[in-house]
């Protein structure tokens, strides 16, 4: 029996999100739409640039446990916090949610990591991360038990940016694979795909990673390809599943020869979409480990990226549970 349905294994970031208009994006050399890494003096610089500001406890694969947990199943994540304000923040929150988490902090030095989002006009969120304390993940902060006791340990590609990170996952996926449990992962952003693409494909074509979630342009970054056709062909020759989401369009499942079109949840407009992938994979998680088809899977996923998108703020506020059960989906 398994004692978790989702690990997650993610940066622990605390996200600091305010609006702006697309010039102070331009005027301060910020990729929109990306995520951006920055230094501590850079992140300085950021902030007191801002204006009114919301925090809110985030990180990508801390906020997929954070969803999984909404929708009433069983999340754990392995994340590095500092000892500091922020920390005890992060901690608070994904605790507060249901999660499973005990990595501990060392010293406050580096600090917690932090994310300045700002938010343009049309909802597209622009991330610029100092990684702080995340870079320390390592081996030692594995729970192996952690990692026997859940159905499925989905890992975020950003991690790919703090060295001893990846020595972790490979740590993770080699007790999850012996303990006939199956390895995830998201491949984050395109311009993360671009650092990392023959590593990434080596995790999936290697079997390490069983499972990838991307979004579209995620994949034909991938496979340095226009023809999303291909792209999905490629991907579900390297990968027992994968999902990948299409905005507005939906998304799609892939799994050898199959093809499953999800439709994007219906909704007059897109407050943030910061968070939007993140709770896909976790509605489509929860929908997996508990066994439900495929299309269940991805629809669950959307109704989930759906509600966040209507909400500042990278966790949901509304009850992902109730939603599904009103869908009929759970």
């Amino acid at each position: 029996m398994s004692k978790f349905d989702v690990l997650t294994i993610g940066n622990a970031i605390v996200d600091i999100l305010s609006r702006c208009e697309d010039r102070f994006l331009d005027e301060n050399g910020i990729i929109k739409g990306a995520m951006n890494l920055i230094d501590a003096d850079r992140a300085e610089l950021l902030y007191s640039l801002m204006g009114p500001a919301h925090e809110a406890s985030g990180g990508s694969a801390g906020n997929t446990a954070a969803g999984v947990a909404n929708f009433g199943a069983r999340a754990a994540y392995f994340g590095k916090v500092a000892e500091d304000e922020l920390g005890k923040i992060f901690q608070h929150d994904i605790r507060a949610q249901g999660v499973h988490y005990q990595t501990l902090p060392d010293g406050t030095v580096p600090p917690t990591a932090r994310s300045m989002i700002f938010i343009t006009p049309d909802g597209e969120r622009s991330m610029n991360t100092y990684l702080g304390a995340c870079v320390d993940l390592g081996p030692e902060h594995v729970e192996p038990q952690i990692v026997a006791d859940s159905k499925v340990t989905y890992f975020e590609g950003y991690l790919w940016d703090p060295p001893r990170a990846k020595e972790a996952i490979r740590e993770c996926a080699r007790i999850a694979h012996e303990n006939g449990r199956e390895v995830s992962m998201t491949l984050s952003d395109s311009f993360c795909v671009d650092r990392y693409r023959d590593e990434f494909l080596d995790l999936m074509r290697s079997g390490t990673v069983d499972i990838v979630f991307a979004n579209k342009q995620e994949a034909l970054a991938l496979y340095q390809t226009d023809d999303f056709e291909a792209a999905l062909t490629q991907i579900a020759a390297d990968c027992k599943l994968a999902a990948v989401t299409l905005s507005e369009d939906g998304a799609v499942i892939v799994r050898g020869e199959e093809r499953i079109k999800v439709d994007a949840l219906k909704i007059d407009s897109v407050v943030d979409s910061t968070g939007a992938g993140d709770l896909f994979a976790s509605g489509f998680l929860v929908g997996y480990t508990s066994g439900k088809s495929l299309d269940v899977c991805g629809r669950l996923g959307c109704l989930a990226a759906g509600i966040v998108i209507q909400q500042i703020g990278p966790r949901p506020m509304a009850s992902l549970k109730a939603a599904g059960e009103a869908a009929g989906l759970i």
